[in-house]
């Protein structure tokens, strides 16, 4: 393995393109960019309209690269879940949202891997705690709420699966 590039971005899911700003970085190391930007596209399609972070890693001799995708923010996640714009600009008094418990657990599973808890209801409450500062409920109530739910075992079954 001879010299390594490593580029960065953040890119809009699925909708890479040889253009900036990967393009004018890649084209000079003499790889082939189309093929590189098709790779992340195809690894960032279930991302469709949200913004991910990617590292291209390039061996500067042997023009072999390495692509590795990042996750999402929770509140692009949580967004997209939805089906909405934006989060709320006045969260305590303006609810733009209600998900199921289901539906965090799922974006939570996206999550778990850059996440600092070690447990699904650990990541399933800082999910909780992005949809307070949003001004999104969850199963109707207050995202404190289901927190305490959580806390007395309430979901378990559905945050053991």
């Amino acid at each position: 393995m001879g010299e390594k590039k490593q580029v960065e971005a953040l890119l809009a899911g699925g909708q890479a393109t040889a253009g900036p700003p990967l393009g004018p970085i890649l084209g000079p190391l003499g790889v082939n960019v189309l093929q590189i930007v098709n790779k992340i596209n195809d690894l960032t399609k279930s991302y469709a309209g949200m913004k991910v972070p990617v590292k291209v890693i390039v061996d500067v001799e042997s023009k072999e690269f390495e692509i590795e995708i990042g996750t999402p923010t929770t509140s692009a996640l949580i967004v997209k879940e939805l089906g909405i714009e934006k989060g709320s600009a006045t969260p305590k008094t303006q609810k733009i949202g209600n998900l199921t418990i289901e539906q965090v657990a799922k974006i939570a599973q996206m999550k778990s891997a850059g996440s600092y808890s070690n447990t699904l209801k650990g990541v399933v409450k800082e999910i909780l705690g992005a949809c307070v500062s949003m001004g999104v409920t969850v199963e109707g109530k207050e995202p404190k709420e289901v927190v305490k739910e959580i806390e007395q075992g309430q979901h378990d079954k559905i945050l053991s699966a």
